[in-house]
């Protein structure tokens, strides 16, 4: 099934992840093999996935081993056929988690742990002590807010969601807190 063949919703949504790839540091063809596989019913082998999307079986291939890197897609083996197949994990919750953690390890992980290094380096002059104070700062929010996140992630999906649906209201008990409380006049002040 070509990529002309794939119905129009499906088309759109496969060329926008596409698209998209970049920005999120893949390329476009790991995108488009990705949102294949997460809106098909089924698992498919390499053979349909380069042939729903008109790729090589070899840009195809590369691509499958990249998103296996990041644990987006699962290998499964179907009875009495030789070849593998591939699925995208079937809670967006499962695969938002997935990606956080990989973005952690890939990206923040490094950036904490030099962080961290530069902290315990003795300040040489006037504009490292003004310096080392900024990554402090970078670094204690960067730190807040993965400790934050694991707290989040240690929640019930259902949990994290209405957590997230609340959005503001959460800022507005927050603030009713401070006004019964006084806070922001001690912090003010």
């Amino acid at each position: 099934m070509p990529t002309d063949s794939l119905p129009p919703l499906s088309r759109q949504f496969i060329a926008h992840f596409g698209e998209m790839g970049s920005k999120w540091g893949i390329n476009r063809t790991v995108g488009q093999i990705y949102a294949l596989l997460y809106i098909s019913e089924r698992a498919l082998n390499a053979d349909e996935i380069a042939e729903s999307l008109e790729f090589s079986r070899s840009n195809v291939s590369m691509g499958l081993k990249e998103l296996q890197g990041w644990r987006l897609v699962r290998l499964r083996h179907q009875p009495g056929d030789r070849r593998e197949y591939f699925e995208a994990p079937a809670d967006v919750w499962e695969i938002f988690r997935v990606l956080a953690e990989e973005r952690r390890r890939r990206e923040i992980e490094p950036t904490l742990s030099m962080l961290r290094m530069a902290l315990l380096e003795k300040p040489g002059s006037d504009e490292e002590v003004h310096a080392q104070q900024r990554m402090r700062e970078m670094h204690d929010l960067i730190d807040r807010l993965m400790k934050w996140f694991d707290d989040v992630q240690r929640l019930a999906p259902e949990t994290a969601m209405q957590l997230m649906g609340m959005g503001s209201t959460v800022t507005k008990v927050l603030e009713f807190k401070d006004r019964l409380t006084g806070s922001r006049a001690k912090k003010a002040g």
